[in-house]
């Protein structure tokens, strides 16, 4: 160890020694950022910087700070460049350092930290702190340890504070049921090695257990391990190799106190599984057209008996902005706060329903329990028998004070949201522009607007009394998950509905003269047009984000985790201007433009040419035929010979599809209209450049670009420098300003809430995606159809990271029956290459297929294998007999599709059917993914452990 300085210390005070082994790249250095003046005070470019020295064949960072006796303070690491810029910080809350008591003036205390990985931090989330291993709430705190206290203390010996994570600790268990967590070693004051003789740690709070030892320094280097036990199973000893402390007793500053932060408890990797299903998708014997949150109780139920720890929904917010079937796509929010009423349960309403409402609930049960989703007529339905309730009982329930505690906690988006309502169905539009007076939004209208002395405000109460119960009902399901130790898995849409409560409320939060989608990708080789509002994130940072915020704190009342839709939306987002119908022809915001000037200077000067839709008679012949005159005179103009350009009245796509339907010539392509309509899109996305409506002078490639007869009809040098310049701005130019970007959002929304955060990073993935992934602790997805090495037709479940969901598939794509049955090529390929025969696929998915697929993902790496409900019933024939092709929740190719499956069988079926839960549970059981309940199961989980424990360890002497 080197010198860290003088002998002795100032008078009345202490030195603290920091010690973290890091490794940095050229240009890198530690620094420690904490809530004391002497560790920056909070400022990280004051931080204490650190040292490095090598300590055998590791790398660590030190240094030291005279301190007052009684000194304390909270601390983070931070990865810095020279310049003190940040480039990484370690996960978790920040730690919390206090002297210990009894410390004498002069004495060194030196601190033994590890870094904070993310992966870690992930298991103080509540989806495992309060829900999987629930039981560690069960402990209470011991009284803190006064280390000046042992009688052993002596000049010659050291006191050394152990501590040690432990938020994995085995559900159910506390230390009256046993559970205890020692340290063994090579000391007598640790067993030497003698499991039963170990020192036994306390626990202190917040899964942190803590203990002490006076140890002789002529003892040291100790070696040790911690081990974790309880009166149901035997004593866990953690995996890999042996920890070490290590003292140079040659230093000048022999510490008195050495406080190791040891980190997490080592042990096999915890895997789970989950099932994935949208609320709508659901069917109850008690459900009135469409899945309820009390049915949640029900697949929670079913989950804990297959084994599972997870139930994954899509969104379920409020969508009712067109009062039609269009409100059926779950990602378009008309309030991120209000919930949706299509999921309430009325006849839990009232325990006062009168017998003539019993019976109408039960006509219309009969009525609406078909094989899927009647949108528009089971929220009619619903909302009708809701009303006539609340009519019963409405000053019983706008008078209790569970109702006013709701209204008063929930007021900031709740009277806004039924404002909202009550003018959408006042005007017969969301579209807020077309109000009136009340199209601007102000706190002193929406007063007048709610205020009890309007004759509709009843009609503003009811909208508090359906979002009240929706709450209760919701908040019952999620409370009972929680009992059974299940997550509740949420989604967070990247967009809101341009016509929604929030734009209104919020107008300066959003680009509403842009669209946002994804470009051209496995979903549609045309991109994809959401028709959402991109975000002014230059805005939203000026609170905080403030709006963020208080959607995650919203979700979090009911989940425990949620995805993270279209995760690339915080590094990026693809943005369309407002007249666009496809995704094709965007840009991604932020991104850098190419400029005119750099352009030029490449020889490129002829910018009307490439931005401009490229269009002559020859491209005309091809694409329409013998009807290209006509299709000519009805949408083009030719002002140069052979050379045309669009009209006025058809200049954009949406343009084009309204006039499609309004022009008289219409009946000459009759029958042929889709191809008409894409051909004539076609000419108007035959550039190479576009142009940046905002800033003169600013180009962006357009995707594909080398697929358009523009850019085939140009000279050698032109493709050239287009191809460089295209490949540069996709792949190359953006990384760091996208990094950066999400960097400063994504945090925010991690801190937002105690949940776990998985990303949905499907698609065109920027190489700084993952990395920051990584960083910040976000599981990321796998859908072994859609893999994300290009070189790859089908993903390798065995060799998925750790931080991922892997998926056979998702809502967005085909379920696994479907897809078997799409591509008989593919089939056969995915039967030879994936599952390791030669000879000829069953036509259909079989259970025995489904089986190797399930069986394939269980086993694999990845934190979470999650499963559409569709999925898993493949595995059994009885559930086979509705064709495959109806079972897909959406289809990206169509902005209009109708989501409305319904599962053909109930819940209650299916918890009674005890042969599927068995093949399922064996499966999860036999991956490791899943607690064992009887003595075979037991024996089935010890074997993986132990395969799974020597591959651990190998890995880890290895590493």
């Amino acid at each position: 160890m080197v010198n860290l300085g003088p002998k002795k210390s100032p008078l009345s005070s202490v030195i603290l020694i920091f010690r973290i082994p890091y490794y940095t790249q050229w240009g890198q250095s530690l620094l420690i950022s904490g809530s004391e003046p002497a560790l920056g005070g909070g400022n990280v470019k004051l931080g204490l910087g650190l040292v490095p020295f090598h300590q055998g064949e590791e790398l660590i960072w030190h240094g030291r700070i005279s301190v007052p006796i009684g000194f304390r303070c909270e601390y983070s690491y931070y990865l810095v460049d020279d310049n003190r810029n940040i480039l990484r910080w370690e996960a978790g809350k920040k730690r919390n350092f206090s002297l210990p008591e009894g410390i004498k003036e002069g004495e060194v205390v030196e601190i033994h930290d590890l870094w904070k990985t993310a992966s870690e931090a992930l298991f103080l989330r509540s989806a495992f702190k309060t829900v999987i291993f629930g039981g560690g709430l069960n402990f209470e705190p011991e009284p803190p340890l006064r280390t000046n206290q042992t009688k052993d203390n002596h000049e010659d010996s050291i006191v050394v504070v152990f501590k040690i994570s432990c938020p994995t600790i085995e559900e159910g268990t506390s230390i009256e049921e046993g559970t205890s967590v020692y340290v063994t070693g090579s000391v007598p004051q640790l067993g030497q090695w003698r499991v039963e003789d170990g020192l036994r740690l306390n626990y202190i709070g917040d899964s942190i257990w803590e203990s002490h030892s006076v140890v002789r320094k002529v003892d040291f280097p100790i070696k040790y391990k911690y081990y974790h036990s309880c009166k149901q199973q035997d004593a866990s000893l953690e995996i890999g190799p042996y920890r070490e402390l290590a003292l140079d007793t040659t230093s000048n500053s022999i510490p008195k106190y050495v406080l190791l932060s040891d980190g997490s408890f080592r042990r096999i990797p915890w895997r789970g599984a989950g099932v994935a299903i949208p609320m709508f998708s659901i069917r109850s014997i008690d459900d009135l057209g469409v899945g309820e949150f009390l049915d949640l109780k029900l697949l929670v139920d079913w989950a804990v008996e297959t084994g599972f720890h997870l139930v994954q929904l899509l969104p379920i917010n409020d969508t009712s902005v067109h009062g039609m079937w269009w409100d059926s796509y779950p990602y378009s929010s008309l309030s991120v706060f209000a919930l949706h009423p299509l999921y309430l349960r009325v006849q839990a309403l009232s325990e006062k329903i009168p017998q003539d409402l019993k019976q109408e609930i039960l006509m219309q049960k009969e009525g609406l329990n078909g094989k899927d989703v009647d949108y528009e007529a089971t929220m009619t339905a619903k909302l009708a028998i809701a009303k006539k309730i609340f009519n019963l009982e409405k000053d019983e329930i706008l008078g209790s004070k569970p109702f006013l505690k709701f209204l008063s906690d929930n007021e900031e988006w709740l009277k806004p949201y039924a404002a909202f309502c009550f003018l959408r169905d006042f005007f017969g539009t969301s579209d807020h522009s077309q109000w009136g007076r009340f199209s601007q939004f102000s706190k002193e209208k929406l007063e007048k607007l709610i205020s009890k002395d309007n004759l509709h405000y009843d009609v503003i109460c009811f909208q508090y009394y359906i979002q009240y119960h929706l709450h209760l009902q919701l908040s019952e399901a999620a409370a009972y998950a929680r009992r059974k130790k299940v997550v509740l898995k949420g989604d967070l849409p990247i967009g809101v509905d341009r016509n929604s409560v929030d734009t209104w409320v919020y107008p300066n939060l959003f680009r509403m003269n842009t669209s946002t989608g994804a470009p051209p990708d496995y979903f549609d080789k045309n991109g994809q047009n959401w028709g959402f509002p991109t975000y002014n994130w230059e805005e939203m940072s000026k609170d905080n984000y403030a709006w963020w915020r208080a959607r995650l704190s919203q979700m979090a009342k009911y989940f425990s985790a949620y995805r993270i839709d279209h995760i690339l939306g915080f590094f990026r987002i693809w943005e369309l201007p407002n007249h666009a119908a496809t995704g094709l022809v965007g840009k991604f915001r932020p991104s850098i433009a190419l400029s005119q000037e750099e352009l030029e200077r490449e020889g490129i000067w002829d910018f009307d040419r490439l931005s401009c839709p490229y269009i002559r008679q020859n491209i005309l012949q091809d694409k329409f035929g013998a009807k290209w005159m006509v299709i000519a005179s009805c949408f083009l103009n030719e002002y140069a010979k052979e050379c045309f350009e669009f009209k006025e009245d058809c200049n954009t796509e949406k343009k084009i599809i309204e006039k499609l339907v309004l022009i008289p010539e219409k009946s000459l392509w009759a029958g042929k209209e889709i191809e008409v309509q894409r051909s004539l899109l076609d000419l108007l996305q035959n550039i190479v450049l576009i142009q940046d409506p905002e800033e003169q002078g600013k180009f962006y490639p357009r995707f594909n670009l080398e697929d358009t007869s523009s850019f085939q009809d140009l000279d050698d040098h032109s493709k050239n420098v287009l191809k460089r310049f295209y490949y540069d701005y996709y792949f190359h130019r953006q990384e760091n300003l996208w990094r950066q970007n999400a960097l400063k959002t994504l945090p925010v929304l991690l801190s937002s809430s105690d949940m776990l955060a998985c990303g949905e990073d499907l698609g065109l993935i920027p190489s700084c995606v993952h990395p920051v992934m990584e960083e910040l602790g976000l599981i990321g997805l796998r859908i072994q159809r859609m893999p994300s090495e290009p070189e790859l037709e089908f993903g390798i479940p065995s060799q998925y990271s750790y931080m991922t969901v892997c998926a056979p598939s998702c809502h967005d794509c085909s379920t696994m029956r479907a897809w078997w049955e799409e591509d008989e090529d593919r089939r056969f390929r995915f039967y030879k290459d994936v599952i390791g025969s030669n000879d000829e696929p069953p036509a259909q998915c079989t259970p025995e297929v489904a089986n190797f697929i399930i069986h394939q993902h269980l086993f694999a790496p990845s934190m979470w294998a999650i499963f559409p409900l569709q999925d898993l019933l493949a595995l059994k024939e009885d559930y086979t007999d509705r064709p495959a092709n109806e079972e897909t929740i959406n289809d990206p190719t169509n902005p209009r599709h109708y989501w409305r499956y319904r599962l053909h069988v109930t819940l209650e079926s299916l918890l009674k059917d005890e042969d599927l839960k068995m093949k399922i549970r064996s499966l999860v059981i036999g991956s490791g993914r899943a607690y064992p309940t009887s003595e075979v199961e037991i024996k089935k989980k010890k074997g993986v452990e132990n395969i799974e424990s020597k591959i651990c360890n190998i890995q880890l002497n290895v590493d």
